[in-house]
């Protein structure tokens, strides 16, 4: 093999168009400047009112001017902009009415009414925002698996690449431990492929000529020749980018619940207001019935509205995240608590992935131990994914000497003066032990056949187990009446044999990325979905579902970034904890909402005919925001329990 030629100074100009289109890293909070105005509004509107406490009215009325200004401008542009640009109700929002408010607070003098509205709104629409720009990341996890360069070998020997210049039919050389940087087909070599993070397979898979291979999968101790089948920017791994886009795109379209409930609230304030104005100019008194509509209009202030809904969902959110849930998002939280069915990946969710010898069958006058100790003595010496798990099952193995490895089918040597053979069924016939091997199959175990002498002596059996803690977590989604399903890339027969000990009627196996998605998707449409995964294969998932949630403590960074939750701990006991904590917590919020709307409603009357002045409506305001307050604490105090990482 010719030495690699080093990059052409072309190339070097030419950077992987992958990688320069990778969003750039969140922003610390300290440093984010989209955050300074709605602190520095919050600031200037305590400063003010502790000068009018001192008397120092004129001092007091410039800091809740400064601060009414920096909150405004952190939402009035974008309120009108949404106003004009957009048609029908989805322009109608708590903004416009928040605005309205704050405007006519300001005609009847009384700005720290105004200043506070603009800074508990501009404060919550700025978290937000960030907690949306900060899902965007996951991108640059997931294509942070295609490599920057890549080996091409040509007529004038091996070159090196940037990734994103692979063109189909180039031949890539793949070494031991690389990752594959775009979808082929395998010329010549032999070796194994970790594919975990893109289909979901917890046992690395065979690589011989001819099979097809995908993007991003590692390879194990050989070195593999690939005809690529795909350019370096659009295999199967760019294509699950695209779907996580285009599903954030989908996803942050939603209106959140107090948006919903002011799209016709704010036509009926403002006609109304409008009605006012001009029934004081027939009667020939415009001033009273401009000022009374005025009051009308802070009596109609969304106040304890735009307060029910972010107090309740951060003090649930940092009730849960003390429990190791971490819910990013106000519009998380909201779909968290109508959650009617979760579909969970099955590879390191609801397993380990951790394979490991589940069982071991023995011909007469063989035991367990002497099988397996034959094995590993073998195993040691081999490249075999599945060799760990045998050699992690005996404590003391005994040597082998002349020990050979023979690829795609298994290991032979002497062990203990006996000549021993391990490997696939297809390569040793377990004769009088086939029916055994077929019930072992069926359970989704992975079978290695011990041979002594020219003799079957045992099949041992290998799987990734599911969690212990799963089926208990599975009975306590279906006590809330919580409907369950398994999507996985794995064979049939494997999970088909998990969900049954899990407790899972429903299984769509050996799923690609897009299947995840597009299941999710249609799913969602119908009712509240959450998708629980942990891989790169299930951020498409993870983002189209209602709710997406990431397995954080063994999870993928792509995985964690494209959910809207995170568990940093492993324990599937958490999910219906933290579905049952949102559902508490989205009553009470519902709760603080019709509270909101009942003052409303009862201010509206009095103020429109002049029972009550300003005075009074912000008064009654004030008070009921208080209440609204204590209220929404109490989401915090329903505690998750904190369950031990397992």
């Amino acid at each position: 093999m010719n030495r690699a030629e080093p990059v052409s100074p072309q190339e070097q100009k030419s950077p992987s168009i992958i990688h320069d289109d990778l969003p750039e890293e969140a922003t610390p909070w300290w440093r984010d400047q989209t955050l300074l105005l709605p602190i520095a509004s919050g600031l200037l509107w305590a400063i003010g009112l502790a000068l009018r406490l001192r008397g120092f009215i004129v001092s007091s009325w410039i800091m809740f001017s400064i601060g009414l200004l920096a909150g405004a401008s952190t939402f009035v542009p974008g309120t009108f902009k949404q106003l004009f640009a957009n048609r029908g109700r989805e322009r109608l929002g708590v903004g416009l009415l928040m605005t309205i408010s704050g405007i006519g607070a300001v005609l009847l003098g009384h700005v720290e009414e105004a200043a506070a509205l603009a800074f508990l709104f501009s404060i919550s629409e700025t978290l937000e925002d960030r907690s949306m720009d900060r899902a965007k990341q996951g991108l640059r996890a997931l294509l942070s698996l295609i490599p920057e360069t890549a080996h091409i070998s040509s007529a004038t020997g091996e070159r090196v690449i940037p990734a994103a210049q692979i063109r189909r039919d180039d031949i890539l050389i793949v070494g031991a431990g690389e990752r594959v940087s775009t979808d082929g087909v395998v010329s010549s070599g032999h070796s194994w492929l970790d594919t975990s993070a893109v289909t979901g397979e917890s046992i690395p898979v065979e690589a011989t000529p001819s099979d097809e291979i995908l993007a991003g999968s590692v390879n194990g101790t050989g070195t593999l020749y690939v005809r690529a089948t795909a350019d370096g920017r659009d295999n199967s791994l760019t294509k699950i980018v695209q779907l996580v886009e285009q599903a954030q795109a989908n996803k942050g379209t939603r209106a959140r619940l107090a948006d919903r409930i002011a799209s016709p609230l704010v036509p009926a304030v403002l006609i109304t207001a409008v009605l006012v104005i001009i029934f004081g100019f027939i009667i020939g008194n415009p001033a009273m019935w401009v000022e009374r509509a005025l009051v009308v209009l802070v009596a109609a202030s969304p106040c304890a509205l735009a307060i029910a809904v972010p107090v309740t969902v951060i003090s649930a959110i940092a009730s849960a995240s003390k429990a190791g849930v971490i819910i990013k998002s106000g519009v998380a939280f909201e779909q968290l608590g109508t959650i009617r069915r979760v579909a969970f990946d099955k590879t390191g969710t609801l397993t380990r992935n951790q394979p490991r010898v589940i069982t071991t069958v023995t011909t007469a006058g063989r035991s367990q131990t002497e099988i397996l100790e034959w094995a590993a003595a073998l195993e040691a010496a081999s490249s075999h994914p599945l060799a760990h798990a045998v050699i992690t099952s005996v404590e003391n193995a005994p040597g082998a000497a002349d020990t050979e490895e023979i690829p795609g089918c298994g290991v032979s040597g002497l062990v203990n003066g006996h000549q021993i053979r391990a490997g696939s069924p297809r390569w040793i016939d377990p004769r009088e032990l086939t029916e055994d091997a077929g019930k072992l199959s069926l359970r989704g175990m992975s079978l290695i056949i011990v041979e002594a002498d020219g003799q079957v002596a045992g099949i041992i059996g290998i799987r990734d187990e599911p969690r212990t803690e799963a089926r208990e977590a599975i009975r306590r989604l279906n006590d809330l009446g919580i409907e369950t399903v398994m999507l996985t890339g794995d064979n049939t027969r494997t999970a088909e044999a998990i969900a049954s000990e899990t407790g899972i009627t429903e299984v769509h196996a050996e799923q690609l990325p897009e299947d995840k998605a597009e299941y999710l998707q249609r799913s969602s449409s119908q009712v509240p979905t959450v998708m629980l995964g942990d891989g790169i294969n299930d951020t498409p998932a993870l983002a189209a579902a209602t709710v997406g949630i990431a397995m954080g403590a063994t999870g993928s960074a792509a995985a964690i970034e494209s959910a809207d939750v995170a568990l940093t701990g492993n324990d599937l006991r958490l999910l219906p904890a933290a579905l049952e904590h949102a559902r508490k917590a989205r009553a009470i919020m519902t709760g603080n909402i019709v509270l909101a709307l009942a003052l409303i409603a009862a201010l509206f009357p009095l103020a429109l005919f002049g029972i009550l002045g300003l005075a009074s409506v912000v008064l009654i305001h004030e008070i009921a925001e208080v209440f609204v307050i204590l209220n929404g604490l109490r989401a915090g105090r329903t505690a998750l329990p904190n369950r031990t990482v397992r």
